[in-house]
Formats: structure tokens, C-alpha cells, sequence
């Protein structure tokens, strides 16, 4: 009986955890897609919202690190258990770093409003934050579900984002060099931009988690990044 009672106890801390993961998700989707509606309508009290909010999300994080590492000394978890506070360990951090990059995205809003309008930027970045939010979404639902198909799909969805990428980049170059005005403009989309692609890595990562918890080992095969602008010879012109 104290044994079942033990495995029962350790149950609902596994529980608790994983539902204070999708939890943090949950706001993290939120901020990302909050993030980019305030820097395309210029919404600078949204703005300021995912900012603030950012301040939950970290605490969630320290919550959940603290609850993971009271469960790994009162049960001493093995195998399949101890993949899965490891994994949770590290979805957490990635989401929380998710959260900064939505936050500094939000930062941006208020710089932005002030400077001249890149057109049709704002609108491509919100559409590729809305990529990457759907990534994290899909990521979630195959921690929940234990799907590493599924999760390896979002790994492949990663090189969608890094395409958007660099064609915001090369757009850019090209309103820099054509308008000297747009300088300061698109240096700070582009920063938005990258920001939104390392935003793709980390929920890459989060997927790789998944694998690993369902297998036990990670994917075999190292992620082709499509994000080329760190060779470009023209950004030395930036």
C-alpha cells in the first residue's frame, strides 16, 4: 500500500508540472502573438501588456524549476520519470526565452511608432510570428499527446521560418539602399526579425525534447538551418 500511495503521490506531481507547462505555453502564444499585432497596428498599450506580462512568465518558470527539483529529491525518479522532469526542466527555459524575445519585440513597438513606416513589414513579420506561435501550439500538443511524429514535423517546420527570414533580411537591404531614411527603420525590423527566427530554434528544441522523452534519444539527424544573412557579404554594408 505505501508503495502504491508513493507512486500515486508522484503522479500528481508529474501533473501539477506538465499542467503548469501548458500553462506558460499558453502565455507565451499569447505574447508572441500580442507582440506582433502591437508592432503592426502601432498599439503601444498592447505593447506594454506583453511586457509586463513577461514578468508571469518568468515566475512561472522559477516555479515550475523549483517544483522539478523538489520531485527529482523527494522521489528519485528513473528512466521514462526522469526524462520527463529533465524535459520539463528545458521546455521551461525555452519557453521563458521565447518570452523575452516577444517581450523585446514589444520594446520595439514604441521605438517604431516614431520612425517611418517600412511598408508591408509589420504584416510580414506578424505573419511569421503567427508561423512560429503555430509551431509552439503543435510543439505542446505533442508533449501532451507523447507524438514524435508529430514533433519531428515541427522540426521540420523550422526551415519555413528560417526562408521568411532571410527574405525579410534581403528586403531590408534593399529599402536601406534604396532610401537612407529607412536605415534606422529597418535595423530595428530586422532585429525583430531575427529575434522571431531564434524564437523557431527554440521551439525546434522544444520538439526535440519530445523525441527524446518518447525515445529516449534525440533526432538523429542535425537541423539544416536556412538562415544564410551571417554570410551574406552585403551585411557588412549594414
Amino acid at each position: 500500500m505505501s508503495t502504491l500511495h508513493i507512486s500515486s503521490a508522484f503522479d500528481r506531481d508529474l501533473e501539477a508540472i506538465q499542467a503548469q507547462i501548458m500553462k506558460m505555453g499558453g502565455m507565451v502564444e499569447a505574447a508572441i502573438l500580442d507582440a506582433a499585432k502591437s508592432l503592426e497596428t502601432r498599439d503601444l498599450e498592447l505593447a506594454e501588456q506583453v511586457r509586463a506580462g513577461d514578468k508571469a512568465i518568468d515566475k512561472l518558470e522559477e516555479t515550475i524549476n523549483e517544483e522539478a527539483a523538489r520531485v527529482i529529491a523527494l522521489r528519485a525518479p528513473t528512466a521514462i520519470d526522469l526524462r520527463l522532469i529533465l524535459s520539463v526542466i528545458k521546455i521551461s527555459a525555452a519557453l521563458e526565452r521565447i518570452g523575452d524575445y516577444a517581450k523585446n519585440m514589444a520594446k520595439r513597438t514604441s521605438v517604431l511608432a516614431d520612425l517611418p513606416e517600412v511598408q508591408g513589414s509589420q504584416t510580414a513579420l506578424r505573419r511569421m510570428a503567427r508561423e512560429v506561435q503555430g509551431m509552439l501550439k503543435d510543439a505542446l500538443d505533442c508533449y501532451v499527446q507523447r507524438d514524435a511524429d508529430l514533433a519531428m514535423k515541427v522540426i521540420a517546420q523550422d526551415a519555413d521560418v528560417d526562408q521568411m527570414y532571410n527574405a525579410l533580411f534581403r528586403e531590408f537591404l534593399t529599402f536601406m539602399m534604396e532610401d537612407p531614411r529607412n536605415i534606422t527603420p529597418c535595423m530595428h525590423l530586422h532585429f525583430i526579425a531575427k529575434n522571431t527566427e531564434r524564437m523557431g530554434d527554440l521551439v525546434t528544441n522544444i520538439a526535440e525534447q519530445v523525441v527524446y522523452l518518447v525515445t529516449g534519444e534525440t533526432p538523429d539527424e542535425a537541423r539544416q538551418k536556412e538562415d544564410r544573412s551571417s554570410t551574406d557579404s552585403s551585411i557588412s554594408k549594414v
